[in-house]
C-alpha cells in the first residue's frame, strides 16, 4: 500500500523564478498521496515559473506568506530555481515561516537552490544536506555538511540536487510527510 499524507502541505515560493518542473512534479506527488498542497508566496496573485532561465507558466497563489499560519500545515516543500530562493530569502515573513517548521519539528523537503532559504532561516547548522552543486560553499559556510547525493534524509529534512532527482525526491518526501 502506498504512503498516504493526511493534511495540508505548505509549498512556499517567491512570486517569480520557480523551477516549474520542481513545483509541478512535487505538487503532483503530494496530491497523489492525498495531501492538500497550498501555494504560498510573499504576495498574492500569481507565481511565475521558469524552465531554467525561460519564462514558463504562472500559478495562482493561494495565500500570502504573511497571512499563513505554520500550525495549519503538516509539512513544508520548497522548490528551487535560481531566482526563487534568492528572492524568497530576502522576505522576512517567508524566512520566519520556514524557520517555524524546524522549530516545530515538522518535515521539510527542499530541492535544487531551495537550501538558500534554509541557510537564511539559520536551520542547517549541524545538518547534512545536498543541493545544486554551486550552493555547497554556502551550505558549508552556514555550518552544515554538503553531500553529492540524489536525495539526502537528515531527520525531518530531505534535500535533492536537481530536476533529474525528482523521482527519488518525491518518493522520499511522500514517505516523510506520511509519517507526520
Amino acid at each position: 500500500m502506498a504512503d498516504r499524507i493526511t493534511g495540508k502541505v505548505a509549498v512556499v515560493v517567491a512570486n517569480e523564478g520557480i523551477e516549474q518542473v520542481e513545483l509541478t512534479e512535487s505538487w503532483k506527488a503530494l496530491e497523489d498521496a492525498g495531501a492538500q498542497p497550498t501555494l504560498i508566496a510573499p504576495s498574492g496573485g500569481q507565481a511565475q515559473a521558469m524552465n531554467h532561465f525561460d519564462k514558463a507558466d504562472t500559478f495562482p497563489v493561494d495565500l500570502p506568506v504573511a497571512d499563513a499560519d505554520p500550525d495549519e500545515y503538516i509539512g513544508l516543500m520548497l522548490p528551487g530555481g535560481v531566482g526563487n530562493p534568492d528572492i524568497l530569502r530576502m522576505d522576512a515573513d517567508a524566512v520566519a515561516f520556514v524557520r517555524a517548521f524546524f522549530d516545530a519539528g515538522k518535515p521539510v523537503a527542499a530541492i535544487c537552490h531551495a537550501p538558500w532559504t534554509l541557510i537564511e532561516a539559520d536551520v542547517v547548522r549541524g545538518r547534512t544536506l545536498t543541493s545544486w552543486p554551486s550552493l555547497q560553499t554556502d551550505i558549508r559556510n552556514a555550518g552544515a555538511t554538503w553531500v553529492d547525493e540524489e536525495v539526502h534524509h537528515d531527520g525531518n529534512l530531505i534535500t535533492s540536487r536537481k530536476p533529474d532527482d525528482l523521482p527519488a525526491f518525491c518518493e522520499t518526501m511522500v514517505e516523510l510527510f506520511a509519517k507526520a
